[in-house]
């Protein structure tokens, strides 16, 4: 497909800002089917907003603090990795590399 560039309209600031051809490229490989509503500079400002903890839940996407993270050793190839739940001593715990290949085999 051939992607041109669009002039698009902030819907927080108001200014124009350019939809490049790459960026239009790039959303259409993720599967993104809407264009961005906001400029480069207001979606920045949002995202730092957001995940400086000090920013007002929206209606699209509520405020998340961040995850608290516990060390753990995995159970299949004994490195050190951090999990975002507290390990207890009767499940197995396991690095994201070895999660995934004992999640393929149980499938």
């Amino acid at each position: 497909m051939n992607y041109t560039d669009k002039v698009l309209k902030c819907r927080e600031c108001g200014s124009e800002f350019v939809f490049t051809a790459g960026e239009q490229e790039f959303y259409a490989s993720r599967g993104l089917m809407n264009e961005p509503g906001r400029c480069p500079s207001c979606r920045a400002l949002r995202r730092q907003r957001l995940n400086s903890g000090n920013g007002q839940p929206s209606s699209d996407r509520p405020y998340r603090p961040q995850r608290e993270m516990h060390p753990a050793v995995c159970a299949e190839c004994g490195a050190n990795t951090m999990v975002p739940f507290l390990p207890r001593t009767d499940k197995p715990v396991y690095c994201s590399n070895c999660y995934e290949r004992v999640r393929s085999r149980q499938s």
